[in-house]
């Protein structure tokens, strides 16, 4: 068992052990896009002119304000994909070893479901379903 004197909490080794490859493999993803990242500022040609800092707007001169407002009903549909893709990603799984879990994991998903019908309850009482 190890001690760790800033958290006051008590260790296993293997626990500890079972992690450092996934450090030693977090740690080498981070030094390849540091080391690409600056290489490429490094290597890179900079040579600023007029015709590279304006707007391109797909070969049409850009005219007018880059802002505008856009229509919330994109961004409400996206929310409740999330929300409901969220479904998807648990019911899945948790179907393939139901056998295995037992009552407990059915009261589990039946409160999971529950708290997703909620949220149905209320996209559908508020409109959001609608398209306008």
């Amino acid at each position: 068992m190890l001690y760790s004197a800033g958290f006051g909490v008590i260790l296993e080794a293997n626990l500890v052990r079972g992690y450092l490859p996934v450090v030693i493999y977090l740690g080498l993803i981070v030094a390849f896009a540091v080391v690409s990242l600056g290489m490429a500022y490094v290597l890179r040609p900079a040579r600023p002119y007029w015709s590279k800092l304006e707007n391109y707007e797909c070969g049409a001169e850009p005219i007018g304000e880059a802002w505008v407002q856009f229509p919330v009903g994109f961004y409400l549909v996206a929310l409740i994909f999330i929300v409901f893709d969220a479904l998807a990603v648990f019911l899945f799984p948790w179907a393939l070893v139901l056998r295995n879990l037992g009552v407990w994991a059915l009261g589990t998903m039946g409160l999971f479901l529950g708290i997703l019908s909620l949220g149905w309850m209320y996209a559908y009482k508020e409109g959001i379903l609608e398209w306008k």
